[in-house]
């Protein structure tokens, strides 16, 4: 470049001798644009950062978040397993219990014309054992007449009539 300088045009050597030497009379422009560029890249860096940090966190919050919604499920899961376990327990508990009352019932009524057929049986029986006290007792009588008769003295000498005589 110095020896460009040195043999270019003396118009823009006068200029490029003063930029490449460091001299005050060429102010650069550029300055207050690198300024704004520098101030706009550390804005830039501190939204990013804070944006970083609000992404971690709320990546954080978020996982926590359905960690508790994986256990909340599983819970949940759970639950819904024991009460469909208990509603089957339950069902065959009842099926038995119905059973069970159709089965009672069914004796109940069983035993119910058992005792209809036992009181009339019994009503029977009854009958029969007045009508055969009834008879004994006439057979009683009927023997203890025969017995005062054949007790008799006119029975006795009937019988002596009857008999031959040795």
């Amino acid at each position: 470049l110095r020896k460009f300088a040195q043999q270019g045009a003396s118009e823009g050597r006068h200029e490029l001798l003063a930029f490449l030497s460091g001299s005050s009379s060429y102010a650069p422009a550029s300055g207050e644009i690198v300024g704004i560029l520098k101030q706009m890249s550390d804005e830039m860096l501190a939204d990013y950062n804070s944006a970083t940090e609000a992404e971690e966190s709320a990546i954080k919050v978020f996982e926590e978040l359905m960690a508790a919604k994986k256990k909340e499920k599983q819970l949940a899961s759970e639950a819904i397993e024991k009460k469909t376990a208990r509603i089957a327990e339950l069902g065959i508990a009842l099926a038995e219990k119905a059973n069970d009352l159709e089965d009672t019932q069914e004796a109940l009524a069983a035993d119910k014309q058992f005792i209809a057929n036992m009181e009339e049986t019994c009503q029977k029986k009854k009958e029969e054992w007045e009508e055969r006290c009834k008879l004994r007792a006439e057979e009683l009588q009927a023997l203890a007449e025969t017995i005062k008769i054949l007790n008799d003295d006119d029975a006795l000498d009937l019988f002596k009539s009857t008999l031959p005589s040795p």
